[in-house]
């Protein structure tokens, strides 16, 4: 049985950075849509980058100019570098992938997804 398991999320102060890190464990996709996902304080669960296997990357509005998202296939494992920290970034991040040949934007929540991961926190405070 495959699974995703998320590393590297901590506590920064506001304009910080940090790399999360996700391994997928026990399967892979030749053709696939792999994903950020993050749920704030009180907020409900949101997309926050994805990509696919043509390096076509997306995100939401208010992450763009300071999140990179990126995939390593050789090691299977899915990447988000996140700079210039805000404390709105704040929260849980769940990285989550499916199969699929196209474009990620037929997927927008993270029950659309065939495995999802854990979670890991990211806290943003002065």
């Amino acid at each position: 049985q495959g699974q995703l398991v998320e590393s590297g999320g901590g506590s920064v102060q506001p304009g910080g950075s940090l790399r999360l890190s996700c391994a997928a464990n026990g399967f892979s996709y030749s053709s696939y849509c792999m994903g950020w996902f993050r749920q704030g304080p009180g907020k409900g669960r949101e997309g926050v980058a994805f990509i696919n296997n043509y390096d076509t990357l997306e995100y939401v509005d208010s992450v763009k100019g300071r999140f990179t998202i990126s995939a390593d296939n050789a090691k299977n494992t899915l990447y988000l570098q996140m700079n210039s920290l805000k404390p709105e970034d704040t929260g849980m991040y769940y990285c989550a992938a499916r199969p699929w040949s196209g474009n990620c934007n037929a997927f927008r929540t993270f029950e659309s997804f065939n495995y999802r991961g854990q979670g890991t926190q990211v806290t943003v405070s002065s």
